[in-house]
């Protein structure tokens, strides 16, 4: 859990070993592995934990299937392996499921050149989960409504899938567990310089609370930055010259029974040949992704453009013809921006290598690009590159084993939690690990109702404005939950019962509340919808 008094006041009378700038997937990664070698480290986010690309992903940890055809099998292994230790370890939250993807007459690709691939996947994996159906066998009721014309077929296998922001708040959980000390809407404005044997070299940041405009002066021996997409913010004031080419890619989200689908059908777009997923998520479906420049300022809110939405409406109408989708279906929309590392080259974005790099700018760590699946691994080279400013630290060897994610073991005596389905009981246990008694005992019992029709339980808005540092409404219905994506209109017909909540457990005054409710409606309107 989160100090309530922590203050950047505070932060500064202590020397850190460490400062991670960034709460995405990869600073929280930095962080746990940080905590876990017993430095003092403290990490620092500018917006919400998740708040940027790691909140916004596709909400699939793929085990690098697409690295195969690249010749790339070493990276190939450490995803698949990487998947494998999530899916043991945080069951509920991060999950397999199915995939499938329909193989037409003279379109690629053919299901004997997939099935070579699967079968390499399958043999890094330690396991075969993939298999190939005629037209006549395959199963339509996981795709009811699948196009039909020149189908020879279908390869079903499996990838996992995760609810990206609660993956990072979990991580953050288990360093802050171990000493890790976390802070959100605290941005780097600046990089304190020092000498070190006869050469500048970064010694800590100035910050600012983005909301009291409060700032401070954070010393450390090495500041490791985590920011992504905004990554040559801070380069740049080391002098090094701009690397990232932001990539923005957009999804849109229907009621599920507009196309009910059973599992992720994947298949190539009709116009450019890129890969496009229909899938369920969270009781809704989703169709995603695009994959364009992003050349809005990186301080507004990425959003999906017109031209996407038709872009993904053709894909997914080409697949599933009976569906009809139009505009009016879609629930909302979310848009994120990937930290590719440009090639310098004039050439199609989706063609841009998607592999991570680590540099040393004087005392300035800096990591981007890379996979959501790999955070751990990331980290621990990001630590290392680092270790030459923390001379008495030993970073674990990158297969050490030891547990990432803590579960709650114990019997669990509440009889309002023994009376939920199965599935929810491991969602929660996914989501809250070692936390879930303490968020059972601050439920009320009209709490383990659902919110609407998601898997979402009130309780866990309770837990969040009380234990998880919610300062927007945004930071509760769009990363501590999703219940902002998945019902109509935002949500907004839930909210005086969220504003009770927070008013309890946050402190919020009614004038307060309403600023938020105005900042909250329109930032949806802007950002989440059509």
């Amino acid at each position: 859990m989160i100090d309530p008094n922590l203050t950047i006041s505070a932060l500064q009378k202590q020397e850190w070993d460490l400062i991670v700038v960034g709460g995405g997937i990869t600073g929280a990664g930095i962080l746990r592995e940080a905590a876990r070698c017993d430095l003092k480290a403290l990490l620092v986010e500018q917006r919400d934990y998740a708040w940027g690309t790691s909140s916004r992903s596709s909400k699939m940890v793929h085990g690098g299937l697409r690295y195969i055809a690249q010749g790339q099998i070493k990276v190939t292994r450490e995803s698949v392996l990487e998947r494998e230790r999530l899916v043991k370890e945080a069951p509920g939250l991060v999950n397999f499921g199915g995939f499938t993807m329909p193989h037409y007459k003279g379109k690629f690709p053919g299901p004997l050149a997939f099935g070579a691939l699967l079968t390499v996947y399958d043999f890094l994996a330690g396991r075969k989960d993939h298999s190939f159906s005629n037209s006549i066998h395959v199963d339509h009721s996981l795709m009811p409504g699948l196009r039909q014309e020149g189908l020879q077929g279908a390869t079903s296998f499996q990838d996992a899938f995760v609810d990206d922001a609660r993956l990072v708040l979990r991580t953050l959980d288990e360093a802050r567990i171990d000493g890790g000390v976390t802070t959100n809407y605290c941005k780097v404005v600046e990089l304190l310089k020092g000498n070190a044997k006869g050469r500048e070299q970064v010694s800590g940041v100035i910050v600012e609370d983005s909301l009291s405009k409060e700032r401070a002066r954070i010393k450390a021996k090495v500041v490791i930055s985590a920011t992504g997409a905004w990554s040559d913010i801070l380069r740049e004031k080391t002098g090094q010259k701009p690397v990232v080419r932001p990539l923005r890619g957009s999804h849109l989200v229907l009621p599920f029974w507009r196309v009910p689908v059973a599992q992720v059908c994947c298949f190539m777009h009709p116009d450019d040949g890129r890969p496009v997923y229909v899938y369920p998520w969270e009781g809704s479906t989703v169709i995603g992704t695009t994959d364009l420049d992003h050349p809005a300022s990186l301080n507004d809110e990425p959003a999906i453009t017109s031209g996407e939405i038709d872009y993904l409406l053709k894909a997914a109408n080409g697949e599933f013809p009976s569906a009809h989708i139009q505009r009016d279906d879609i629930t909302s929309t979310w848009s994120g921006v990937r930290p590719v590392i440009s090639s310098g080259k004039n050439i199609d974005p989706s063609k841009e290598n998607r592999e991570h790099a680590i540099w040393d700018d004087s005392g300035l760590i800096s990591v981007c690009g890379g996979k959501l699946t790999t955070f751990r691994l990331i980290a621990r080279q990001a630590l290392a590159k680092a270790a030459r400013y923390l001379p008495d630290v030993v970073i674990p060897a990158a297969e050490d084993q030891s547990t990432l994610f803590r579960r709650y073991t114990g019997g669990i005596i509440d009889e309002r939690f023994a009376a939920l389905e199965t599935g929810q009981k491991t969602r929660l246990h996914g989501r809250f690990g070692v936390h879930l008694p303490a968020v059972l005992n601050l439920a009320k019992d009209s709490e383990f109702e659902r919110v609407g029709a998601t898997d979402y339980l009130w309780l866990e808005l309770r837990w969040a404005a009380r234990n998880e540092q919610v300062r927007h409404l945004d930071d509760l219905l769009l990363r501590r939950t999703r219940i902002g994506n998945l019902l109509p209109a935002g949500a907004t017909e839930y909210l005086d019962r969220v504003g009770q909540i927070l008013s309890e457990e946050a402190g919020w005054s009614e004038q307060h509340w309403q600023n938020e409710v105005a900042r909250y409606r329109k930032l949806w309107r802007t950002a989440y919808s059509i």
